[in-house]
């Protein structure tokens, strides 16, 4: 090989050499293949730059301690199970923001999140949007929930909080009852000890039959029956997680944990009609609460 051909292929050698080098090495685990999850996967991978490699896992319980460069969990399940599994960098998304507390006791190593659910300004703004004369708003909980934000938020348009514990030997339809007896709205938090597929059907119907509505936290919950929900879906979250993944790919850190940056409303029309409200344009809504909710968007 002529010499000016052998510095040639050397340089080509060297230059393949520096981009795999440099190449991020991400490892997806998704709690379980639902479309839910599989819709961010497919959204994380096509919007990142191509010196990013992705890898998927569909089920958590895959995961043993792959070696990779950073490790994109979605989902609480999959979650858990790597920060029980390895110190390796972790991105926690689609997870509760109370959950991340438990994680980072739980994690050795970095970690960060991308929550699922709202700040309560966000929340709190809806409701001033959507229903601004119903001033108690019940709240029903049974893990750890700042209540003190909560009650700081709602105090800023001089509503008044209704929270219940669950616990101390009452059942939920007994504290359910006892909340919707005090209360104008109900806002539902994100808590699988009390909203699951088995009890949504029961607290959707005992609020209607009171007159009392019920505010979501996804748009699944609007289309079971709730009045309204303010909420990410996967491809906003996806986005978001590009960002802090691109982020750590230039700088070896990762973003402190955030709450959505992009968020959508809906309504359902006819559990309005039928409350007897008079609800304006969702994307009138959705203006009025970035308007209200400041640098949170």
């Amino acid at each position: 090989m002529a010499p000016a051909k052998k510095i040639l292929a050397f340089i080509f050698l060297l230059l393949c050499g520096v981009s795999h080098a440099d190449e991020l090495r991400v490892l997806m685990v998704l709690s379980d293949s639902t479309p839910l999850y599989l819709s961010f996967a497919k959204d994380f991978s096509q919007n990142l730059p191509p010196d990013i490699r992705v890898d998927l896992l569909q089920h958590a319980e895959d995961f043993d301690a792959q070696k990779t460069d950073l490790i994109v969990s979605v989902g609480v399940r999959a979650a858990y199970r790597v920060a029980e599994k390895t110190a390796q960098p972790l991105l926690a998304a689609m997870i509760p923001s109370k959950t991340y507390a438990d994680l980072r006791t739980l994690k050795q190593g970095e970690i960060s999140a991308i929550y699922l659910d709202q700040p309560w300004r966000r929340q709190v703004n809806l409701l001033h949007a959507v229903l601004p004369e119903r001033k108690r708003i019940g709240v029903l909980y049974s893990a750890s929930l700042d209540i003190p934000a909560l009650k700081s938020e709602l105090a800023l348009h001089h509503d008044t909080l209704i929270a219940r514990h669950l616990g101390g030997g009452n059942t939920l339809s007994v504290d359910l009852d006892d909340v919707l007896g005090q209360s104008d709205v109900l806002l539902a938090v994100p808590d699988s000890e009390i909203y699951n597929a088995n009890s949504i059907r029961n607290i959707l119907l005992t609020s209607y039959r009171r007159g009392i509505p019920l505010v979501g936290v996804s748009e699944a919950y609007v289309r079971a029956g709730a009045l309204c929900a303010i909420f990410s879906t996967p491809e906003q979250l996806a986005v978001q997680a590009d960002s802090a993944t691109a982020a750590y790919a230039r700088t070896g850190r990762l973003p402190v944990a955030q709450f959505p940056i992009q968020y959508s409303i809906a309504v359902n029309r006819a559990v309005a009609r039928a409350f007897g409200l008079a609800i304006e344009p969702d994307d009138a809504i959705l203006l009025q609460v970035r308007k209200s909710s400041g640098g949170l968007r």
